[in-house]
């Protein structure tokens, strides 16, 4: 089976910037993208009483569809999903098995995290799966080559997903920097092993560069490390224990999302 992204759209701002990311990454990857908006018409979706959903009706989104695929330079598949966002995505990749998800993040300067509940969030706890989180304001849709790894230094696997990962690196000709972030003095050479021994290195022809910084904080670190003037994606290796209950809201892989200035590639762990 070909390889495939899916990408979410809702038409705005955001959804159209991600769209014309991933894009111009499924040309470098072989991939064609399946285009998937979610009509959140279940009587059940929490959101159906704040007035926060679109009121297209069915002719408007086979329209929009239809606009949005034709203007793109790659293969592409759109469909329409019903109901809660989570559930719909979580059809679509037992039917197209994509090597990622990709979304848009909405500008949320204005809104307190407490109050955020992100689709990005909402997906990763219902399907915990690769996921390619771009923020509405990114300075570049171009395909990222500098990628900073963030890893707690503990040892990981990526299970289904590592060889997804490889590829991805691979293909993209990924200039790989691992980063730690500590509180002290940390191996450098402990927390390359624990990444090398995962096989995401194994193709790569540049030369993996290892980054240790200080902070109380490892959300802090990682985002003041990724400075978009150095790296192009952030990745983030997202362990089961992040995606539990409302101990999200206050983990790493939710804080990096919410607030990265490039965009987040989250690989589940294990």
């Amino acid at each position: 089976m070909a390889t495939s992204l899916l990408i979410l759209t809702d038409f705005f701002q955001a959804s159209n910037r991600a769209l014309d990311y991933a894009t111009n990454l499924a040309g470098p990857l072989g991939a064609r993208l399946v285009l998937l908006h979610v009509r959140r018409d279940s009587i059940i979706d929490p959101e159906m009483f704040t007035g926060e959903l679109s009121n297209l009706s069915k002719e408007a989104i086979a329209l929009a569809l239809s606009t949005v695929s034709g203007n793109l330079s790659v293969p592409v598949v759109a469909e329409v999903g019903h109901g809660r966002v989570a559930s719909a995505v979580a059809d679509a990749v037992s039917r197209h098995h994509p090597a990622l998800i990709v979304l848009g993040r909405p500008d949320y300067t204005d809104t307190p995290d407490e109050l955020v509940q992100t689709t990005a969030l909402d997906i990763l706890r219902t399907t915990p799966y690769p996921m390619l989180v771009v923020p509405h304001g990114v300075a570049t849709v171009s395909p990222p080559r500098r990628v900073l790894l963030a890893v707690d230094g503990e040892p990981f696997t990526l299970g289904d997903y590592a060889g997804v990962a490889r590829h991805l690196l691979t293909d993209l000709g990924a200039e790989l920097t691992v980063l730690h972030v500590a509180k002290d003095a940390s191996d450098a050479d402990a927390v390359l092993d624990t990444v090398l021994r995962t096989g995401l290195t194994t193709d790569l022809q540049a030369v993996v560069r290892t980054r240790t910084v200080a902070a109380a904080s490892p959300a802090i670190g990682i985002l003041q490390a990724a400075a978009a003037a150095y790296f192009d994606l952030v990745v983030l290796i997202a362990r089961q224990r992040s995606f539990l209950g409302n101990l999200f809201h206050r983990s790493v892989t939710a804080h990096v999302l919410l607030h990265s200035s490039l965009p987040v590639l989250v690989l589940p762990a294990k």
